[in-house]
């Protein structure tokens, strides 16, 4: 891999027996910057791992001799910290769903594939792979300092405890980097536009309220709130036309394989073991609490309770993007709807919950948000609230804490965008 995490150069190994695929891989990465390497065969790929360290393989499936699964078993040995890619039809599910398996495989791409998709994927593989390099030289920088400490005279417990609040700050920029790639994920889902624009983020602040109503622990509700931004990374492996139908249009061949998504979106999971439990939630949050849900049927208390939470706030959302029927339910109407499945299609329960939301005027917060133009921004203010773009993205998530160099991107942001931003900022007596 590269030595320095944050250089813009990376090393990219593309893996095909087709000619013309290669071509087209290396021309859709030239503008990028990247070094890319190609090779025509599994043996050629694997010689090359010997002599040249990659960052990122993307391999076909389908290649004689050696498939692409064996190639990236074998390269997971060679060169363990290269993330691996699968290219691959809708036909080699099967054996796409082995490789994930056996050779530990980041992520698929479906052919014919989007060249805007498979470059917002590899910029988010490199800049997952920086985010992993900075985690690991802060945890080799944090053993070092142990070890120093052990050396060091009692009297010095003054220097140990400002040394220990620095990398708790470094841990704490950590867990909102890792947080903020999530919803990043989150939003390439949504670049497909349609209904998929913003239902995540909407979906995910709802569930999450609902959680808090229902009493659940901080981590419990956390889950709940990051599975509800990744619930439909499974709609990656659905094509446009059946995303673009609703649910009740769909052809039976469309419908089954529209109920595969939240089990497509549990394999997208399995190799991040932090992620296990989220996972679990997004393959049951289409499950029905009459056991008559998909894909596993599960009923009552043996769906995961944060699944069920999913359940309701997707379905809200869903009833009035016309995602269900082709007729857009108001809000009011939505809810209607969410109270007649109680006991049938939802958890009463969480019925309750969801529509105790409503019951009443949520109280305006004595504390006005201030509206800043960009020249105004200073070090440390907190968003108030969600920073969009006008396509509707994700750019930057409430609670978010504005650094100088954050702060001259949002400005660079501004000045190619040519309309003049006001940012919400939270007042001082507000900041979390």
């Amino acid at each position: 891999m590269s030595t320095n995490p944050l250089s813009p150069e990376r090393t990219i190994l593309c893996v095909d027996d087709e000619p013309n695929i290669l071509s087209s891989l290396k021309r859709l990465f030239r503008p990028t910057g990247h070094r890319v390497l190609t090779a025509d065969s599994g043996e050629s790929a694997l010689a090359m791992l010997e002599t040249e360290p990659i960052d990122l393989i993307i391999s076909d499936m389908r290649m004689p001799v050696m498939n692409g699964a064996e190639l990236l078993r074998q390269a997971r040995l060679r060169q363990p910290h290269a993330t691996r890619v699968l290219l691959t039809g809708y036909a080699d599910m099967a054996s796409t769903v082995a490789a994930i398996n056996e050779g530990q495989i980041y992520r698929y791409i479906a052919k014919p594939w989007q060249d805007d998709d498979v470059l917002m994927l590899i910029k988010d593989i490199f800049e997952r792979q920086a985010l992993q390099a900075e985690k690991d030289r802060l945890e080799a920088l944090t053993q070092q300092q142990n070890e120093q400490l052990k050396e060091l005279n009692a009297t010095l417990e003054d220097k140990v405890e400002a040394r220990t609040a620095e990398l708790a700050l470094a841990n704490d920029r950590l867990k909102r980097g890792y947080f903020n790639s999530i919803k990043t994920f989150s939003n390439l889902i949504e670049l497909r536009g349609g209904p998929l624009m913003g239902h995540a983020r909407k979906v995910a602040d709802l569930a999450r309220k609902i959680a808090q109503a229902l009493s659940l622990e901080q981590a419990a509700a956390h889950e709940v709130f990051i599975a509800a931004l990744m619930h439909d990374i499974g709609h990656i492996g659905l094509s446009d036309q059946i995303l673009a139908k609703p649910v009740s249009k769909m052809s039976p061949e469309e419908a089954t394989r529209y109920r595969l998504h939240p089990i497509f979106g549990e394999q997208a999971l399995l190799v991040l073991d932090d992620m296990q439990p989220v996972a679990s939630l997004i393959r049951s949050h289409h499950e029905r609490h009459d056991g008559k849900g998909f894909p596993d049927g599960l009923k009552g208390d043996a769906i995961p309770l944060g699944a069920r939470i999913l359940a309701v706030a997707d379905t809200y959302e869903d009833l009035q993007s016309g995602h269900f029927i082709s007729e857009c339910l108001s809000a009011a109407d939505a809810r209607i709807m969410i109270g007649r499945g109680a006991g049938a299609q939802f958890d009463p329960q969480v019925v309750e919950a969801f529509l105790g939301l409503f019951a009443k005027p949520t109280p305006p917060s004595p504390h006005r948000n201030l509206k800043l133009r960009t020249d105004e921004l200073r070090p440390g203010m907190v968003l108030a609230c969600d920073f969009l773009s006008q396509e509707g993205v994700l750019l930057l998530s409430a609670d978010h804490v504005l650094t100088a160099e954050l702060i001259m991107r949002i400005r660079t942001f501004e000045q190619r965008s040519g309309k003049s931003l006001l940012m919400s900022i939270r007042p001082p007596m507000e900041k979390k």
